[in-house]
């Protein structure tokens, strides 16, 4: 009697909350993936499911995940690296046509959640059918009440964006500690990827992720996707996780600087207007790119990231070269 009684009370706890499929990539990440799945045990959200797509990982990592965590996670195994795109819409595929799900929310392998990220996400996105998407605030790992770089609107013009949380001017120096100064919810371009909240119904209208993309810039496409439909993009401060920067990217030397040079020209080509590309060519080659020559060689960089920014560049402005690229 007692045990049916735990029983129904759980399931109306459950009933009484929107469902929340969590969607991880693992891309031979398995020790981030492990930490970050041991912070979802313990969050307080009753209501949500866990699956977890292996990227075509080199060594064990599936087993390991089916093996330790068993049926708390969904394993799905890919054949090779879709980036996070394909990984992602592989994931929101499997979520949608299986589970009953309210929401999707992707989370990099390489976070540590807060047992309470979940409630405070939903607590704003319910209180909005327009709200569409949710980002949490963001604080480095390793310096955990250190703010994170967060963005907020994204120039059509300079491809640059400007955040509540600024990056730096130097890299050897890092953002701001937390003092409360961005705890109001605010309505944004854009969240960062690293913790993104989708409602079920942005994705049955506008579709999935760009694959064209591969990774990087892929959320602020899809960002201003969901707000060309009408759809609010929000911040949400009191939900808060821990990211460990680059985790995925530093294993592969200028991965980061060749997609993210690429798919800026993507990006811009997508939205931008004639003239606002054309401005954004000026300041690109007039600026950006010569803050990133001259960034490679005061910070004794290594000269295959260099390589790899000017490749990004040229395949970038070759309209067809899209998807996976060739990362030196």
């Amino acid at each position: 009697m007692k045990k049916s009684y735990i029983l129904l009370e759980r399931r109306n706890r459950i009933n009484n909350h929107p469902k929340v499929c969590i969607i991880i990539l693992n891309w031979n990440g398995l020790e981030d993936t492990i930490e970050c799945l041991e912070s979802l045990k313990k969050i307080s959200y009753p209501n949500y499911e866990v699956i977890v797509v292996d990227n075509g990982s080199e060594g064990e990592d599936a087993q390991v995940l089916k093996e330790k965590f068993g049926d708390y996670i969904y394993l799905i195994r890919n054949d090779k690296n879709y980036g996070s795109t394909g990984g992602n819409n592989i994931g929101m595929r499997y979520a949608l046509d299986n589970s009953n799900a309210d929401y999707l929310l992707l989370l990099n392998n390489d976070t540590i959640v807060d047992a309470q990220f979940i409630t405070e996400m939903l607590k704003v996105a319910e209180t909005d059918p327009t709200i569409g998407i949710a980002g949490a605030r963001v604080y480095y790992y390793d310096d955990p009440d250190r703010l994170q770089p967060a963005g907020v609107k994204i120039s059509l013009w300079t491809a640059q964006t400007k955040g509540l949380v600024e990056a730096p001017m130097q890299r050897t120096k890092r953002t701001e500690v937390d003092g409360g100064q961005y705890d109001p919810v605010r309505e944004v371009d854009w969240v960062t990827g690293c913790c993104f909240l989708i409602k079920k119904r942005v994705v049955e209208n506008i579709g999935f992720f760009d694959e064209s993309f591969f990774c990087y810039w892929d959320e602020p496409d899809y960002c201003l996707r969901a707000k060309k439909a009408g759809y609010k993009i929000v911040y949400v401060p009191r939900a808060k996780l821990w990211h460990k920067v680059g985790a995925a990217t530093k294993k592969v030397t200028g991965f980061g600087h060749y997609y993210g040079a690429r798919n800026s020209f993507l990006f811009m080509r997508k939205h931008a207007t004639r003239w606002q590309y054309r401005c954004f060519l000026i300041y690109f080659f007039g600026v950006y790119f010569w803050r990133v020559t001259a960034g490679c060689f005061m910070h004794r960089r290594h000269p295959r990231m260099l390589f790899s920014f000017y490749q990004g560049i040229r395949d970038g402005l070759r309209h067809p070269r899209t998807g996976e690229g060739g990362v030196i």
